[in-house]
């Protein structure tokens, strides 16, 4: 009877969509729809939830799908929600941009519609850019917020909507919850698409000019630049947003043997030379390592579809391709600028990098033994861009970055940036290079001067309702019942930023962190491991994220170190149990 009613419910409202509110296209979907019940459950049974990010879902017709009716109520709420806040100024701007996915740019142009409609000055780029490029372009041209079209790394099937706020980054509480709200109050009937396009003004090619530039002015070793001009670089843009301004950046940095994959320069949404267009993925940078086989290439970097993350392959100590995790890499470019820095006389004792919560320790460690600053996070760029706002007119951000492959440098963008770290990394290899090393030699140099630091990461998939419920047990189970000793070390601290506490077990001292909260739990046993447990917020998933360190005596241990860590890293996974 249940289960019957519910259908009846679903029917009702995709038969909704079969009315004059809706295009012909839309209506013919939906009524094809109806003929396939499963379908029909999966695209009706509820509303695509506008979260704290925006939008992200599958494409489709269907009020659980991310269409031009789905983007636009978003952008109706949106809308009135910025004519609330900035009611005082004679003019609310807005940049939109989308990236190379399939419907992107109609969306971008739904959206740009809907917000002319409610009388909002629009800046759109006349084609894909990448999403830190959007924030870049808030903050240069006055605006009160922005949109990007993009599902950044997801599958081909997917789009998505991301939100940003006046200072270019994505929204944080109170906006992003007051902004759910508002987008909830609002109907298809509600929506305005069609505004005056004297309202809408295209914005390009002058915007790529100063935002590279911008990139630019960070150089810190213009001279290594130059003497190395020549190291063989292997990039490609997995079919995305990166493909014209991360060559143009390395060019004007002064690197002139880029090579390409030209397959891959295609943007296309359909992602064809890939599985998965997320550089998280090994196989995503399989086409360019071969290609760096084939032409003895320095380094290779692959950026994701919308170029906020980036990935990156070096030579080992043997010549073989070895890839970085989000981690190596971070440390890798906190290394550098701090050490740039210090060389230059930019240290001024006022200086900070931020991380997020999930990130390596090593890159504190870093900071701390120069005497800067290190600011965690929650997990989220937006979390960094906040400590960067607050931090503004009394300290100096010199660079930040998190573990799923974003990393961040200056202050004129304020997310992740693949443009602005491909152009950074390009230059660390350079600077390397002028000392006879790699990009590798690098990394052992931080691990010698350091301790060797490995992460892992795993994640545990629990779909539907059972497996949501099945998450939030294990969750509560960690808090309830806390291990004592993990891989036979005890645990001597515990913090949970759902309570906002930290417990300092051998003591028994609790104090409280400051930081918005969040389902998240860490474990810190006495020899240095960290091992964090979160909920994931945009999946049916619950993460692990686990880290371990020693000491390095020499290069030539680095493998034998390694794989005791490697060890250890399993002792830890078997304890644990992610799995049940």
């Amino acid at each position: 009877m249940e289960e019957r009613e519910m259908l009846e419910r679903i029917q009702a409202r995709a038969k909704a969509w079969t009315g004059s509110a809706f295009d012909e296209e839309t209506r013919n979907q939906v009524q094809n729809l109806m003929q396939h019940t499963n379908e029909l459950i999966d695209s009706f049974y509820k509303d695509l939830e506008f979260g704290t990010g925006g939008l992200r879902g599958l494409m489709g017709p269907g009020t659980n799908r991310v269409n031009r009716y789905t983007v636009g109520m978003a952008t109706q709420g949106l809308s009135q929600y910025l004519k609330k806040n900035f009611s005082s100024l004679p003019e609310i701007r807005v940049v939109v941009g989308h990236d190379s996915r399939n419907n992107s740019a109609l969306f971008a142009r739904t959206v740009a519609g809907v917000f002319a409609a409610n009388g909002i000055k629009v800046f759109l780029f006349d084609a894909l850019r990448p999403t830190p490029e959007i924030s870049f372009a808030i903050r240069h041209l006055g605006c009160q917020g922005g949109v990007v079209i993009t599902a950044s790394h997801n599958p081909k099937e997917y789009n998505g909507y991301k939100a940003y706020w006046s200072d270019g980054a994505q929204v944080i509480p109170p906006h992003d919850t007051n902004i759910i709200h508002e987008v909830g109050q609002v109907s298809v009937q509600d929506v305005r698409f069609d505004g005056p396009e004297d309202l809408i003004t295209q914005i390009g090619e002058e915007i790529d000019q100063i935002y590279t530039d911008k990139i630019v002015s960070l150089s810190l070793s213009p001279e290594a630049i130059a003497r190395n001009r020549n190291i063989r670089i292997v990039y490609t843009p997995i079919h995305g947003t990166g493909v014209k301004l991360i060559p143009m950046c390395l060019n004007k940095l002064g690197f002139n043997n880029i090579i390409h994959i030209p397959e891959q320069d295609v943007p296309d949404g359909n992602f064809p030379t890939v599985k998965s267009p997320n550089p998280e993925e090994p196989a995503a940078l399989n086409m360019a390592i071969q290609k760096a086989r084939e032409t003895d290439a320095d380094i290779v970097m692959g950026s994701d579809p919308d170029a906020d993350r980036i990935g990156l392959a070096v030579k080992d100590t043997s010549g073989n391709w070895v890839l970085l995790n989000g981690n190596q890499a971070a440390s890798i470019l906190i290394y550098y600028l701090i050490r740039r820095w210090k060389e230059t006389g930019k240290l001024q004792g006022k200086e900070y990098i931020v991380k997020t919560i999930v990130t390596s320790e090593l890159l504190s460690d870093i900071a701390t033994r120069s005497g800067v600053a290190s600011f965690d996070v929650l997990t989220g760029f937006k979390w960094i861009a906040d400590i960067i706002a607050q931090k503004e007119g009394g300290m100096t951000f010199i660079g930040g970055g998190e573990e799923s492959y974003g990393y961040l440098c200056g202050t004129f963008v304020r997310d992740k940036d693949a443009v602005m770290s491909a152009s950074l990394f390009a230059e660390i290899a350079a600077w390397a290079a002028d000392q006879g090393k790699t990009l590798y030699d690098i990394l052992l140099d931080i691990y010698l001067e350091f301790g060797l630091y490995k992460e892992t990461g795993i994640s545990v998939v629990k779909k539907g309702k059972s497996g949501a419920e099945e998450i939030r047990q294990m969750m509560e189970s960690y808090r309830q019942s806390p291990p004592k000793t993990i891989n036979q070390t005890p645990v001597v601290r515990i913090m949970d930023y759902q309570s906002l506490t930290t417990t300092d077990l051998p003591s028994g001292a609790v104090t409280r962190i400051d930081s918005p909260a969040s389902d998240v739990l860490q474990f810190f046993t006495g020899d240095g491991s960290k091992i964090s447990v979160r909920p994931s917020g945009t999946e049916p998933k619950i993460k692990y994220y686990i880290g371990v360190r020693a000491p390095l005596a020499s290069r030539e241990e680095f493998a034998q170190t390694n794989a005791l860590l490697e060890q250890k890293i399993q002792g830890i996974v078997a304890d644990l149990n992610p799995s049940v």
